[in-house]
């Protein structure tokens, strides 16, 4: 009974620490887009202004782990070339390339 009932707890603490996990995960991938945002709006500006968030969207989906703590770095602290960096190495990407033509967006220029 003893080790059904700490089963029981893990299982629930596992269930926990996931959602919680899961809600961070999506606060960095939010915060990481207002970076990848701003330097497609100031960097990029052929991208029309309607497909920002999109374009954003495959950046942030395409991105490794590492590379969205980087950029949730910036937005909170200052976006440089380094930031430009990584938005361009994530939209060379084969998979980013793959989601900006799914998604039906174009560019104008």
């Amino acid at each position: 009974m003893i080790r059904a009932a700490l089963c029981l707890s893990a299982v629930l603490a596992l269930g926990a620490c996931d959602k919680a996990e899961q809600a961070v995960d999506k606060a960095a991938r939010t915060t990481a887009k207002a970076a990848v945002d701003e330097v497609l709006v100031t960097q990029f500006p052929f991208i029309p202004k309607n497909q920002i968030t999109p374009y954003s969207d495959c950046v942030i989906d395409s991105a490794s782990s590492g590379e969205i703590l980087s950029l949730t770095r910036d937005a909170i602290g200052q976006i440089s070339q380094s930031t430009l960096n990584t938005v361009q190495t994530i939209l060379t990407r084969p998979e980013a390339i793959k989601c900006i033509a799914e998604a039906g967006l174009t560019t104008q220029g």
